[in-house]
């Protein structure tokens, strides 16, 4: 079963057992996946799919950091809610250690020798890590070692 028709049918089974927070924030992602498919005319795969979910996430995490600030908890809590429910839909996340190892490794299969190969490094490990790993980490460490 594809992801997105997991998600489908997760909609399906929180309108049965009447979840509303949870089947909004499906249907918002149900949305987003159907708009990028009519604006980019195709059928999305498990990694186009996850991908939407990645972006959602992002947005839920600057919306929490802008609520936070505005001191408004109530939606903080919201957001955040909304953010569990999208992450049940990403692969289980690498630990840190498997994580620096796949950078070490790309380090080594690019040949990069200094920051001006980030580029070529981070095109290798994005392929590897979607879904996998926060790429805003991966890129702190793969600036870290390309600075040694």
């Amino acid at each position: 079963m594809s992801l997105k028709d997991q998600i489908t049918e997760d909609m399906k089974s929180a309108m049965r057992a009447k979840e509303t927070a949870r089947l909004g924030t499906i249907r918002l992602l149900l949305a987003a996946i159907k708009q990028r498919e009519v604006d980019d005319r195709i059928v999305l795969d498990d990694a186009a799919v996850i991908a939407t979910v990645e972006k959602m996430i992002k947005q839920r995490k600057d919306s929490i950091s802008q609520f936070e600030k505005a001191g408004r908890d109530d939606l903080v809590a919201v957001e955040s809610a909304e953010m569990t429910i999208l992450q049940a839909y990403l692969p289980a996340q690498m630990s840190d250690a498997e994580v620096e190892a796949a950078v070490a490794a790309a380090v080594a299969s690019t040949g990069a020798a200094g920051p001006q190969d980030m580029g070529k490094v981070i095109g290798v490990l994005k392929g590897q890590l979607a879904g996998k790993a926060d790429m805003g980490k991966v890129s702190g460490l793969v600036k870290a070692a390309l600075a040694k």
